[in-house]
């Protein structure tokens, strides 16, 4: 397929010179594409299509047999004629197509029809500031022009979606031509389609369930201790009992895939430990307890963006890894493919230039800047120099430059972990020169961009040894990181709508409105991590309203008049429900609620909350 495909491509160009005439027929042999299989002809169209749509430039036009189609849809709301496409050439870019692709993700993944999305969607001929308000570069765009782009990137992924299931998509990257087109559009497949994919390949390599749960024993007094012991760590403990199997126990589908045992608590592990388990062995992950990550240069320097976010750590060039660590890696990969797989999110750090690398796209200059500010910097200047003082014949300023003020430098680089590697054996004791400088450049960039390619392979290995990467390849990196993170910030919103009341109250009751204030409009999104950990021993929330496993409960809190304003709230992690005072003001319940997701979110031997004062009058619990 890839050859043909190769030629029909270098019959397009000859037949676009303009000396194909003189092209003698021995020459070339023309292919008559009418003959093709109709799969195949869709394939093709299907590339065209990707061209037309990813040129920057916008000199490509769509293909006749793809405006055919989309002119005789039988859904009359989406036809489109030529004319129709052409005039959208002047509005929109990558970026604008970006945000209407988001805009109708969220849409359509809301289980909006095509038809009910479009008749939401202004027609006016100017643009729509208001409707269109959280994305800036719609803003500016004629509604009914967003609203016929709407309708040509719908179209654009249906053709895709034909061809999806006769392609080949466990082949990386450089492996066929074809494939590497199509993965090209990848963001204008839409989001709710690949979901659908992915849930397919998901049901069809799960595991069955037999015999008994595996009991992980956590000691929790090792863990907390303040020694820097790797192996004291949750995340090890978890991984010395747990990694042999994880290929295969983490593809069951169940609510919870091992039993947490905290030894000295006696406790039942009705999902609550276990949840918890996962939560510390995420912050572990995310920590300087392990050495697998480190903190960002720009999160160790302040400065830059992304200061929050951690890479695998650096290990020397051209030496193996232990096998220790390799296994570790991927044992971080088969937690995300948990996420993945049964919903239960992970609060990884991790900056985009993983999670690129993890669904087999390039990593750029671009997302090493961003955690990493000053990556590029002498480099950068360096050549802006030389080019300066070459456009002005200035062979003695160059030469100046590098005995004066590069005579220190040789071929070595300090890692993104501040060690100091050479770029070529023997680096350290050959000194940059105007001769070799461009050399240096090409090693040095080659090197910040493959930095953490050995690493994230373990971790890649991992995840698709729980998941399939069949069709993770076309998943954008945000979107295997919201699929393993869940959404960056706490949609209460969707909590809401997830949640049921106790006894006699209800959404109207005056202490549940102040709640729902409290958790909007005072927590901010690390107290609302919080607030999650205490009720249900996890910090993010599912995504669509079907992932709610197990709905948010608010319990009746029976207390005396005198004791209500004093009293904490009390959670149930195993079921996802709290107990609620009805306190008085909206301040008071901001300071309980803030007191009791700050002091209390550790997991007692009888799933009481540690270290709960005498004074705040809190009943125990013992049902996690």
């Amino acid at each position: 397929m890839d050859l043909i495909l190769l030629l029909l491509t270098e019959q397009q160009s000859q037949q676009t010179t303009a000396n194909v005439e003189k092209t003698t027929s021995e020459h070339r042999f023309v292919f008559d594409t009418q003959k093709f299989p109709k799969v195949f002809r869709d394939i093709l169209t299907t590339i065209d299509v990707i061209q037309a749509l990813t040129d920057r430039k916008k000199q490509t036009p769509f293909p006749e047999t793809f405006i055919l189609q989309v002119n005789e849809s039988q859904n009359q709301n989406l036809r489109l004629t030529r004319d129709d496409i052409e005039k959208l050439k002047n509005h929109f870019d990558g970026t604008a197509d970006q945000q209407l692709m988001n805009f109708m993700n969220k849409e359509l993944f809301a289980n909006n029809s095509i038809n009910d999305f479009l008749q939401r969607l202004p027609e006016e001929l100017v643009p729509n500031a208001t409707f269109y308000k959280n994305y800036s570069s719609l803003s500016n765009i004629p509604a009914t022009d967003i609203r016929t782009r709407v309708k040509l990137l719908y179209q654009c992924g249906t053709l895709v979606e034909k061809v999806v299931p006769v392609l080949d998509f466990s082949l990386s990257q450089k492996q066929s031509m074809l494939l590497d087109r199509i993965k090209t559009a990848k963001t204008y497949l839409s989001y709710p389609t690949k979901f659908r994919w992915l849930q397919e390949t998901l049901s069809k390599t799960d595991t069955e369930y037999s015999g008994s749960m595996p009991q992980v024993q956590f000691d929790t007094v090792k863990a907390s201790a303040t020694s820097n012991k790797q192996e004291n760590t949750m995340f090890s403990q978890a991984f010395e009992q747990l990694h042999e199997n994880a290929q295969t126990t983490f593809r069951r589908r169940c609510d919870h895939l091992w039993t947490a045992q905290y030894i000295g608590m006696h406790s039942t592990d009705g999902g609550g430990p276990y949840r918890d388990s996962i939560t510390h062995i995420c912050s572990n992950i995310c920590s300087t307890r392990l050495p697998l990550f480190i903190l960002c240069p720009n999160g160790r320097t302040n400065s830059g963006l992304n200061r929050d976010r951690w890479i695998p750590n650096v290990f020397p060039p051209n030496k193996p890894i232990s096998n220790r660590l390799k296994n570790q890696y991927r044992f971080v990969g088969q937690l995300m493919g948990i996420a993945i797989r049964n919903k239960h999110y992970m609060n990884f750090n991790f900056p985009q230039l993983l999670w690129k690398q993890l669904v087999g796209d390039k990593v750029t200059m671009e997302d090493i800047e961003a955690i990493d500010m000053h990556s590029f910097t002498v480099i950068n200047e360096m050549e802006q120099n030389m080019k300066q003082n070459r456009s002005i014949d200035n062979d003695t300023d160059i030469d100046y430059l590098f005995s004066s003020i590069m005579n220190e430098l040789r071929f070595d680089i300090v890692s993104s972990a501040s060690q100091t590697y050479e770029l070529v054996p023997g680096g350290s004791e050959i000194p940059i020169t105007a001769n070799n400088f461009r050399e240096y450049c090409t090693h040095y960039r080659e090197y910040r961009l493959n930095e953490f390619s050995q690493q994230i392979e373990f971790i890649r290995q991992g995840l698709y040894s729980v998941v399939p990467g069949y069709y993770l390849n076309l998943f954008t990196a945000s979107e295997l990181e919201e699929s393993v993170c869940g959404k960056g910030e706490i949609d209460i919103e969707i909590l809401k709508q997830n949640t049921h009341y106790d006894g006699s109250l209800n959404e109207n009751s005056p202490h549940i409105q102040r709640f729902w204030n409290v958790l909007s409009e005072m927590f901010n999104e690390e107290q609302k991590k919080q607030f999650l950990i205490f009720a249900w021993g996890r910090s993010t929330l599912p995504v669509r309203d079907e992932d709610f496993t197990t709905k948010f409960g608010i319990n009746e809190y029976d207390l005396s008049s005198g004791e209500v304003d004093q009293a904490l709230p009390r959670s149930h992690t195993c079921f996802f429900t709290i107990d609620l005072p009805e306190y008085s003001t909206t301040e008071i319940m901001y300071e309980r609620l803030n007191y009791a997701i700050t002091n209390c979110s550790s997991i007692d031997g009888d799933g009481n909350m540690n270290e709960i004062p005498e004074q705040m009058h809190v009943d125990s619990d013992s049902d996690d």
